[in-house]
């Protein structure tokens, strides 16, 4: 009887682990399956395709986006993006990265907001300039620690407005940000939902955006992935490099300060 109980006990306790077991065995695969891919990611070629656009003169005035300042100095885009979002003396706002590209397309080539606006998601047959541009700018600081600033009053009211984003519940599900990424260890089917308020997994979620996305076969952006997140919460669709995208923006990247800056990344 002994051995009866001790048999039901090991199968009991096997049973439990076992979620845990294939949990930890689908992380592996897929983290193995991003690894063989890694070494050929289909986002250079967007890459590359950014720093042509970044030094081709065009738009009415015909000239390029060289003189763009990004918070570094006209035209430096090493390690510019590790400290984005910030504060702009010149507008006298925060800008993240895409905000900053469509103020410069705007005031050095002469485009419309229309124009230095269109497509800013790429499809097959219809690429977007931005997503070129924004996969070069931000693999200039690949392999820099990020270094967000919320030392000015704007920058900190950015990051204040943005965590209250964060946590905000609302939509027909009555959802938030932290409903999925407030809590370690949840997923959903195969996907980690990282804990933002952790800053191990806000450092790891945050620096490898933008990405190839292996199931849409583009590059995705940082506005796109937030974007997305709204629509999945059933939230009314935030405008393209609207303030309050940038403003989640600053919280996020201010909660992965320290992280070492890999993208753009491989995701499914």
């Amino acid at each position: 009887m002994r051995r009866k109980g001790l048999f039901i006990f090991m199968a009991a306790a096997l049973g439990a682990a076992a979620p845990a077991m294939a949990q930890t065995s689908t992380t592996d695969e897929i983290a193995k399956y991003r690894q063989l891919l890694a070494d050929g990611n289909p986002a250079e070629l967007w890459e590359m395709r950014g720093e042509e656009l970044w030094k081709t003169a065009t738009g009415p005035k015909k000239v390029s986006l060289e003189q763009c300042d990004l918070g570094k100095g006209p035209g430096v885009v090493k390690g510019a993006y590790v400290e984005l979002p910030r504060y702009f003396k010149d507008v006298n706002k925060v800008m993240d990265l895409e905000q900053r590209l469509m103020h410069c397309r705007m005031s050095l080539q002469g485009l419309t907001r229309e124009q230095a606006t269109k497509t800013p998601f790429g499809s097959a047959g219809n690429p977007s300039d931005i997503e070129a541009l924004v996969s070069y700018i931000t693999a200039e600081s690949r392999g820099m620690k990020m270094s967000v600033s919320t030392a000015h009053p704007q920058e900190k009211r950015a990051y204040e407005i943005g965590q209250k984003i964060f946590f905000h519940r609302g939509g027909a599900h009555d959802f938030a940000c932290a409903t999925c990424h407030s809590v370690d260890g949840q997923r959903i089917r195969l996907q980690e939902l990282p804990n933002i308020l952790n800053k191990t997994n806000a450092q790891a979620a945050y620096t490898t955006w933008p990405a190839y996305r292996v199931s849409q076969g583009e590059v995705r952006t940082m506005q796109h992935r937030l974007y997305d997140c709204f629509r999945q919460q059933r939230f009314p669709e935030p405008a393209y490099a609207s303030d309050v995208i940038t403003a989640v923006t600053m919280f996020l990247a201010k909660n992965a300060d320290g992280g070492v800056y890999n993208a753009p990344a491989l995701k499914r």
